[in-house]
C-alpha cells in the first residue's frame, strides 16, 4: 500500500459520513430494524385495545387511549425538536448571557480559543456564523438531539410507571375478593344479623380505631399516619365501609358485588393518572428552569412526592378513623353492623376527587425525578456533573422508587375504597355493569332456546298467537317465565342494584 493509500484510508477510518456516503446495505438494515420494531409496537398497542374492547372493559380502553395520546404528544415534540434543530442552532445570544444559570461548573473557555478548536471542524457552521458576531447558540444541535433523548426516556418511563401503579394495586386488592365472597356465607350473615344488638365500644370496627389514642386530633393524625404502613385496609374496614355503602346506595342488596365495584372504580381513576396535563408540563419547564449548579433543586423536590403521598394516605386514614369516631358518639348501642354514613364533608373543600388530582400531580412528579435521573445518567455517565455527590444520588434515587410503592401499593388501593365514602357513586359503571350482565344473560337464553326447540315446538308456537300479540320477543318471554317461577331475579342478576326501584 503506498503512502497516499494509507494516508487517504487513516482519514477514512472514523470520519463522519453522510447518507450519500454511507452503503446501501447498511442503510437498508438500520431502516428495517426500526420500521419493524415500530410495526410490532403499534399492532401490540392494537391487540390489547381489541382484547379490552372484547372483554367490555370500557374503563381501561379509555386509558390506553389517554396513554396513546401521551406518546403522541412526546413523538410530536421529539420530531419538532429533530426538524428544527438546525434553525434553532442559528439564533445567537451573548456570551454573557449564555454563562449564567448553568447547570455545571466549569471551566469556559475563551472565545480565542474555542475558535481555534474549532477552525477544521465542519459540523460547527452554525457555531462559527454566532461566533462571527462575538456570541453563541441559544442552544447547539447536540443539546437539542439529547433533549429530544429525555423525552424518548420520559415517555418509556410513563408507560412504566403507570404499569406498575395498576399491577401493585390489583394486587393489593386480590385478597379483597376473598373478603368480598364471605359476605355471602351463613356465618356472616348470623354474625351481622340487624336484630343483634351490640354496644358501640365492643365491635370489632370500633376496638380497631377507638383508644386513648384518639381523645385528641393530633394523636389521631399520628396513629393515622403509622397505620398506613401496617395493614391500611383490615378486613373489617371493607366490611364495614361496604355495609355503608350499600345502605346509603344499594338500598339493603347484600349480594351486590362491592370488589368488583371498587375495582372499576380504581380502572375508573386509572383514565386519569395516565394524563399529563399542561399544568405537569409547566412544571418540567420550570424545574429544567431552576435546575442550577448548586441549588440542588432535584434534591429538595425528591422530598415533595414523598411527603403529599404520606400526607394523603393518613388523611384517607384520618377518614376512616373520624367515621368511627362518629358512630360511638351518636350511638352507644348499635344494631347488626356498625352504619358509616357517606357524606363529601369528609373529605378536602367537600371533593374527593380532590386527593386524585393531587396523587396524579405527585406520581408525575416522581415520573419524572426517576426519568431525568435516567437520561442523565444515559447521556452524560454517572460520573458527570449531575452526578457530582453520590450521597445525593442515592437518596434521590431510593425516595423514588419509595414514592412509587406507596403510592400505587398502599395510598392509590386506600383511596379507591375511602373515596367510595362520599355523597354520590359512579352511577356509568353500574350501568355498564349492569348493561354486560344482560347482555350475557340474554346470549344464555337465546342458546337455551335454540337447543330446546324443535319442529313441533315451532308449530306449537305459531299457533299460539296469544303471547306473540302481548308485544314479547321470545327472549323476552323467557325472562318473564325465569321471573314468575324462579321468584325472583336470576343469580346473575342479584349484584346488580337497581336503585329506580328503591327511589320509588
Amino acid at each position: 500500500m503506498t503512502e497516499k493509500e494509507e494516508s487517504a484510508h487513516s482519514m477514512e477510518v472514523g470520519a463522519v459520513r453522510s447518507l450519500q456516503e454511507t452503503p446501501t446495505w447498511a442503510l437498508a438494515t438500520v431502516c428495517f430494524f426500526f420500521i419493524a420494531v415500530s410495526i410490532f409496537l403499534e399492532r401490540l398497542i392494537n391487540l390489547l385495545s381489541t382484547r379490552l374492547k372484547n372483554n367490555r372493559k370500557k374503563s381501561l380502553l379509555e386509558a390506553v387511549e389517554n396513554l396513546k395520546s401521551v406518546l403522541m404528544v412526546l413523538g410530536f415534540m421529539s420530531l419538532m425538536l429533530n426538524v428544527t434543530e438546525g434553525e434553532v442552532s442559528k439564533i445567537c445570544i451573548p456570551i454573557k448571557y449564555a454563562n449564567r444559570m448553568l447547570p455545571c461548573r466549569k471551566t469556559i473557555k475563551s472565545h480565542d480559543d474555542v475558535s481555534k478548536d474549532d477552525d477544521d471542524d465542519r459540523d460547527n457552521s452554525f457555531f462559527h456564523q454566532c461566533s462571527s458576531k462575538g456570541k453563541t447558540s441559544l442552544i447547539s444541535q447536540e443539546g437539542l438531539t439529547q433533549l429530544s433523548f429525555f423525552f424518548c426516556v420520559l415517555a418509556c418511563m410513563h408507560i412504566l410507571c403507570n404499569l406498575a401503579i395498576l399491577l401493585l394495586g390489583m394486587a393489593k386488592m386480590r385478597k379483597w375478593k376473598s373478603w368480598e365472597k364471605e359476605t355471602q356465607t351463613v356465618e356472616y350473615l348470623a354474625a351481622n344479623d340487624p336484630n343483634r344488638f351490640r354496644i358501640t365500644r365492643n365491635t370489632t370496627f370500633a376496638r380497631r380505631h377507638l383508644s386513648s389514642w384518639t381523645e385528641t386530633s393530633i394523636q389521631l393524625w399520628i396513629k393515622c399516619f403509622f397505620r398506613q404502613f401496617f395493614n391500611s385496609v383490615a378486613k373489617v374496614d371493607y366490611l364495614t365501609l361496604r355495609h355503608g355503602f350499600i345502605f346509603a346506595h344499594v338500598s339493603s342488596n347484600n349480594a351486590f358485588n362491592f370488589q368488583n365495584y371498587i375495582q372499576r372504580s380504581l380502572h375508573e381513576d386509572f383514565k386519569t393518572v395516565v394524563g399529563i396535563s399542561p399544568l405537569m408540563w409547566l412544571t418540567v419547564v420550570i424545574f429544567m428552569l431552576l435546575d442550577v449548579y448548586g441549588w440542588r433543586v432535584y434534591f429538595y423536590m425528591s422530598f415533595v412526592p414523598l411527603i403529599i403521598v404520606l400526607v394523603i394516605g393518613t388523611k384517607l386514614e384520618m377518614i376512616v378513623a373520624k367515621m368511627a369516631v362518629t358512630i360511638k358518639e351518636n350511638n352507644s348501642v348499635i344494631r347488626g353492623t356498625p352504619l358509616v354514613e357517606p357524606n363529601d364533608t369528609h373529605f378536602w373543600f367537600s371533593n374527593p376527587r380532590f386527593l386524585l388530582s393531587i396523587l396524579h400531580y405527585t406520581l408525575f412528579l416522581n415520573t419524572f425525578e426517576m426519568a431525568f435521573f435516567l437520561w442523565v445518567t444515559w447521556q452524560f455517565g454517572i460520573n458527570s456533573c449531575y452526578h457530582d455527590n453520590r450521597g445525593i444520588i442515592i437518596t434521590r434515587l431510593v425516595l423514588a422508587v419509595t414514592v412509587q410503592f406507596l403510592s400505587s401499593y398502599i395510598t392509590l388501593p386506600l383511596y379507591a375504597i375511602v373515596t367510595q365514602m362520599g355523597s354520590s357513586y359512579k352511577r356509568a359503571i353500574l350501568e355498564e355493569q349492569l348493561a354486560n350482565v344482560l347482555r350475557q344473560w340474554q346470549g344464555i337464553v337465546r342458546d337455551r332456546r335454540k337447543k330446546e326447540q324443535t319442529p313441533e315446538t315451532d308449530n306449537n308456537d305459531n299457533n299460539n298467537d296469544g303471547d306473540i300479540d302481548s308485544g314479547e320477543s321470545p327472549v323476552q318471554s323467557e325472562v318473564a317465565y325465569d321471573f314468575r317461577f324462579s321468584g325472583g331475579q336470576p343469580p346473575i342478576l342479584q349484584e346488580i342494584p337497581i336503585q329506580e326501584q328503591t327511589e320509588r
